[in-house]
Parts: C-alpha cells; sequence; structure tokens
C-alpha cells in the first residue's frame, strides 16, 4: 500500500479479558468515513448496543487520530469518541498536545477501548507491546499527579499519557480526560466512561514514521497553510493573547454570561480577559506539537492569595463560565478555580454551569446548603471551590447531586428550578449567551453533543460582522440562520476527519486543507469534500442519536433563554420565543431533508450512503 498519512491499523483493547489486538481499517470506511469524527461517528453506531449504559462495559471508549495528526500540517490534534454519561448521546471531545500523535508513532490511527477491568488498570502501548499494568498505587490522585506517577512508575518520561482524576473515577458526568497537562478531552464526561472501566491512564510510545502520499506536495500545502495562517488576523490575536481576548468583545457585543446567563453583558469583564490575564498571569507562550499560532500563555499567580500557583492562559469559555457567570471578577481566583477542575478532572465549562445553578438554587432557598458558614453564593471563590471539591470527591450529598449535572439535578429538586437549570440534552450551555443571536440558539438547540459553540459559531455572522456569501447576516433575523448553520455544521465535521484544530481553521482556507489531504493520501479531492463528507457524518451521528432516544421535544433552549427578556444590555427586551424556535427548526429540518420530526428520510440515507444496519462489528472477535 502506498503511504497514505495515516497507519492503517486499529488497536483493539479489552479490558475485561486483558487483551489486544490490531486490526487493519477497512477500505471502505476509510474511504467513506477518513479519520478522526468520521471513524468515530460510524463506529460509535456500530460497535454500541443500542441502550447501552454509557457507563457500563458495553460503552466503548475511542481515540481517533486523522490523515494529517502526526505530520507537519499545521494545527492539528486527535478526538475521544464514545457514548455520554451526560446526555445519553454521540460524544466528540478534541485535544490537542502530543497524545494524539504519539498514537500513530506507535503504529495506529486509533485506540478502541471495552469491557471493564476488574480492578484499577494502566494500559502501557509501546508500538506492538502492550502491557495491563496494576493501577492501584495511582488511582486515587489527581489528573496531573496521576500522569508524572505513570510515567515514573513505566520508567518511561518521554511516554505521552491520557489520565483520570478523582471526579473521573467517581464518575461525575462531566469529568473529563486529561491528555497530558493543560491539554484535556473536556466535554461530556469521557473521563466518567475511562472510571467506569477502572482504566486510571492509558500511556504511548512509539517509533514508527509517518508517510504521506506525495512528500514535495505535501511541503508545499504545509507551505501554504502557514502562510494563511501568518496573514489571518484571527490567529495574530490568538497568537497575542489566546482566546482571553474574546472576554472584552464578547461582552461589548451582548453574549457574555453573567450570574446563570441572567444578564449577557459585564463591567468587570476586562478583569477577567487577556489585560486582567496578562498583568496577573502571562509569562510565556507554548504550543502544540506542529503548531504556528502558539496560543497557550504560560505563566503563573504572582499576587495575592493564589499566588505562585503555575497556570496556563484561561481561555474564553473557562474566564466566561468560571468568571462572569458566577460573577468572580478576580482572574486570580478563576484561574485557581480552573486549575482545581484540571487536577480533579473536570470539565471547567460545565463545572460552571452547575455552580452557577447551585447558587442561585440556594439563592431563592429551594435547597439548604451545608455548611451554613460558608458563602455559597454568586462572588464567592471560596464557596465555588468547595463545590468543586464536594462534586469531584464525591464528599457529600451536594456534590452526588450536582455531579449528575444541571438536568439531573433539576430534575431532583423540582420546584421550578428547570426554568435555570441551563441547557440542552443535558449539556450545560457554553460561554456565549444566545438572546441576542437566534442563531446561535439554533446551533445549540441542533449540536449533535448537547449544547456547543464548535458545531456552527452563529455569533461571528450575527454581532461579529462576519459575511455570509459577501452580504451582512440580519442579527435578528430568523430567515437565513438554519441555512448558514447547516453549512457551517457540514464543513466543520469535515475538517474533523484531519483533525484540524478550531484554532488553525480561522486561517487556513477549504481550498489549502483540499491540498493538505491529497498530497497526505493520494486521494484528488477539491474544497467541496468536507461539506460532502461532513453532511454524512452529521446525519450518522444522528441516527445513533435518535436510536438512542433523543427526540425532538429535546431541541429547544432553556426556560430562561426564552421567557426571561435581558433587561439591559446591547439585547435589552430580547428572548428566543417559542415561535422562534419553532420556526428555525422547521426551516432546519426541511433544509436537512429531515422529516418534521427530525429524522433524515430514506432518501437523504441512500444518498448519502448510510447503512441503518452495523456494518464493523470487529470488537466482537477480539
Amino acid at each position: 500500500m502506498k503511504p497514505n498519512g495515516c497507519m492503517n491499523r486499529i488497536l483493539l483493547v479489552d479490558l475485561s479479558r486483558s487483551v489486544s489486538r490490531p486490526v487493519s481499517v477497512p477500505q471502505k470506511l476509510q474511504e467513506d468515513f477518513v479519520g478522526g469524527k468520521g471513524f468515530g461517528a460510524k463506529l460509535l453506531y456500530d460497535l454500541v448496543p443500542q441502550g447501552a449504559d454509557p457507563l457500563g462495559p458495553d460503552n466503548v471508549l475511542m481515540f481517533f487520530t486523522g490523515p494529517l495528526t502526526a505530520t507537519p500540517a499545521p494545527s492539528m490534534r486527535a478526538c475521544v469518541v464514545t457514548k455520554s454519561p451526560l446526555t445519553g448521546l454521540f460524544l466528540d471531545a478534541y485535544f490537542g498536545g502530543r497524545f494524539g500523535p504519539e498514537i500513530k508513532y506507535a503504529g495506529y490511527d486509533g485506540l478502541i477501548i471495552t469491557g471493564r477491568a476488574e480492578n484499577p488498570v494502566i494500559v502501557s502501548i509501546r508500538d506492538d507491546n502492550i502491557e495491563f499494568i496494576p493501577a492501584d498505587d495511582v488511582w486515587g490522585m489527581d489528573a496531573l499527579s496521576a500522569n508524572a506517577k505513570v510515567k515514573q512508575k513505566l520508567g518511561a518520561e518521554d511516554a505521552r499519557v491520557a489520565t483520570i482524576g478523582q471526579a473521573g473515577e467517581n464518575l461525575v458526568r462531566f469529568s473529563l480526560i486529561c491528555c497530558e497537562p493543560n491539554r484535556q478531552a473536556g466535554r461530556g464526561g469521557a473521563g466518567a466512561v475511562m472510571g467506569s472501566k477502572n482504566l486510571k491512564a492509558i500511556a504511548v510510545q512509539g517509533s514508527q514514521l509517518v508517510r504521506v502520499n506525495d512528500p514535495e506536495a505535501f511541503e508545499a500545502a504545509c507551505g501554504q497553510a502557514l502562510e494563511e495562517i501568518a496573514q489571518s488576523e484571527a490567529c495574530e490575536a490568538l497568537t497575542q493573547s489566546g482566546t482571553s481576548y474574546a472576554v472584552p468583545w464578547s461582552n461589548a457585543v451582548g453574549t457574555l454570561p453573567v450570574r446563570n446567563h441572567y444578564y449577557s453583558d459585564y463591567d468587570k469583564a476586562d478583569r477577567l480577559g487577556d489585560i486582567g490575564q496578562a498583568k496577573h498571569l502571562f509569562l510565556g507562550k507554548a504550543a502544540c506539537q506542529g503548531c504556528p499560532i502558539r496560543c497557550s500563555q504560560m505563566g503563573a499567580i504572582r499576587t495575592g492569595k493564589y499566588a505562585h500557583r503555575i497556570t496556563d492562559i484561561v481561555e474564553y469559555e473557562s474566564a466566561a463560565l468560571m468568571g462572569s457567570n458566577l460573577e468572580i471578577d478576580d482572574v486570580r481566583a478563576v484561574a485557581h478555580l480552573v486549575k482545581l477542575c484540571d487536577a480533579y478532572g473536570l470539565d471547567s465549562m460545565s463545572t460552571g454551569g452547575v455552580l452557577a445553578f447551585a447558587f442561585e438554587v440556594i439563592e431563592k432557598g429551594l435547597i439548604i446548603p451545608p455548611p451554613p458558614d460558608l458563602p455559597l453564593k454568586f462572588g464567592s471563590p471560596e464557596g465555588a471551590e468547595w463545590l468543586i471539591r464536594s462534586i469531584a470527591l464525591n464528599e457529600n450529598e451536594m456534590g452526588s447531586l450536582l455531579g449528575q449535572g444541571v438536568k439531573r439535578a433539576s430534575e431532583k429538586i423540582g420546584q421550578g428550578s428547570d426554568a435555570f437549570a441551563l441547557h440542552v440534552k443535558g449539556m450545560e450551555i457554553p460561554g456565549f449567551s444566545p438572546r441576542g443571536t437566534p442563531g446561535m440558539g439554533l446551533a445549540y438547540m441542533t449540536a449533535d453533543r448537547g449544547a456547543c459553540h464548535q458545531r456552527g459559531f452563529m455569533v461571528g455572522f450575527e454581532v461579529g460582522g462576519e459575511l455570509y456569501n459577501g452580504k451582512p447576516v440580519d442579527n435578528y433575523g430568523l430567515d437565513q440562520k438554519a441555512e448558514i448553520l447547516i453549512e457551517q455544521q457540514n464543513y466543520l465535521s469535515g475538517l474533523d476527519i484531519l483533525v484540524k484544530c478550531d484554532f488553525g481553521a480561522f486561517g487556513i482556507t477549504a481550498q489549502c486543507y483540499a491540498q493538505l489531504f491529497t498530497a497526505a493520501t493520494g486521494r484528488e479531492v477539491d474544497a467541496s469534500f468536507f461539506n460532502n463528507i461532513g453532511e454524512r457524518i452529521w446525519n450518522q451521528i444522528r441516527l445513533f442519536n435518535l436510536r438512542e432516544g433523543m427526540d425532538i421535544k429535546d431541541e429547544r433552549l432553556p426556560r430562561r433563554f426564552v421567557e426571561e427578556p435581558l433587561t439591559r444590555g446591547p439585547h435589552e427586551g430580547r428572548c428566543i420565543s417559542e415561535s422562534d424556535m419553532a420556526f428555525m427548526l422547521t426551516d432546519y429540518y426541511r433544509l436537512r431533508g429531515w422529516s418534521p420530526k427530525g429524522r433524515p428520510s430514506n432518501e437523504k440515507q441512500k444518498e448519502l450512503g448510510l447503512d441503518p444496519q452495523p456494518q464493523y462489528r470487529f470488537n466482537k472477535e477480539i
């Protein structure tokens, strides 16, 4: 076989029997779904039995690379795919750093992990040498300490290690996987899936080369990609300050969440953004493998109560949801709270939503907070820290309740708390408040993994000045929103077969990605390829979610965004009404070629070459 940027093998690991074996990637799977999110979309449907418990042994935990991962192509990543314990639906979570490339250096395009180990275990992968090593002495450690301990235990300082913290061990439904420090597969609870399998860590070391089909053409395409990144103002802003610059911007355009999304503007936003972080945190820059953007702003908290703690940048989403959304304006405190989340293995986005919900529940007197002398309220870093620890360590009744996420917590509390339990399909709302941006609301409603801002960033069109077909987009209008969003969803899903970083995609054009793909794989494609394969992936995931019980009644915004117009800020008086949601969803389903109940028609499935029957069941043969 000619080189194609891939290793053309997947490693199957059965934890129940402590056995493993490599399998060849079926040619049709590679042709139809390529890698990354594409592999995840198809194989989750095929390998996970209908109705399987996300925290049971029948769920699979998969790590996938793409044909450009571990090559000189700039700004590439890898992904985790599983059935989410937070939503019960499809979950893909992305991470940068060096863990993904190391999977390919070990000779694999992905890892598929099944079953459940009887006792805590580390899976060590050194090319074709796979070992199952007891992890009793690592279990109970935080994710960052466990990373170092695993390397020491294996005598492998150069290994790339993915770990979970105590939150994953305790099956917190929004726990994450730490894929080396500062690089997390964050959303949706993949850490709990790893914990449910008694899998504390995966250590990977590889010695193989990743070869592309046409090295000369690939080098030229990489040069073009680097030039496009260098010319991008958005990429330049990320180099200067990461996503922290978006905090004051989001505040100015009226999308910054404040006080559990009650408001969408904050007079102390600058303290949380690039100005505040540069003053208190930033010291130097760091980058993922092969990325010229260098968005990480490494540093330390230099003054105050939390001084001397090492920190990476506080990304926009964390600054918004753990900062303004909790009315905590000291970025040093926010950095401390986010570092706690990283150590315990909690998604800081969902954690920010859960804490804001808890503060509002307590403020309204719907539950009595223990202990009574602790300030569990908006503006309290001490209260937030206590709740984070309670959730991650499952230390008390409140921690156990909140560790289920806002949807389940609200269902147990009742008393009208669903009015401010902010989620879609069980996943907490991201850091862009949508009442002034109805297209962003539609993006949250229809995203494949629950509320997500990475499946179509409509804010850019609605308040960011981005043009669509060369024309401005009507901010509050509804007519074009489904059309724009579908194009975004398809294109971004298509790029996630590579697996691209969102930040690199701010600069690299579709044509350049096509050149990179063609030179790497030998498969001639043009820019339209990503939209076409992205549509196939989106519909494949839709079939999985419908099979697992999703209903169109789940595709709606929380009551706060529908029933409570904003009382101040740029979008004062605005909400997204029931009729707004109905109009946009009807238009969306129609343009997708789906039924009024949101199901891909038989014609659409046939057009996209989707088979409703599982085709790949090789995990049963291990």
